[in-house]
């Protein structure tokens, strides 16, 4: 039952943490978005952190898999 609870919040905070107005650019990026002006950084840093989603839910995808198998066999 702990270990849900942990899932759960851990899977909320990541969620609430992608959700918020995150800074998800380079050093390189950030200067180009500020020559860019407000809208076009406001875009492109959300296409920094959609482009970065997916790798990161695929992982999660196959851990949970790995986890739950190993859980299945003790």
């Amino acid at each position: 039952m702990k270990k849900r609870l942990l899932i759960c919040l851990l899977s909320l905070f990541l969620i609430l943490g992608t959700s918020l107005s995150s800074q998800a650019q380079c050093s390189v990026c950030t200067r180009t978005a500020e020559q860019m002006g407000e809208r076009p950084a406001t875009g492109m840093n959300t296409g920094i952190l959609y482009l970065a989603f997916m790798p990161l839910a695929i992982i999660s995808v196959l851990a949970y898999r790995w986890w739950k198998s190993e859980k299945a066999s003790v």
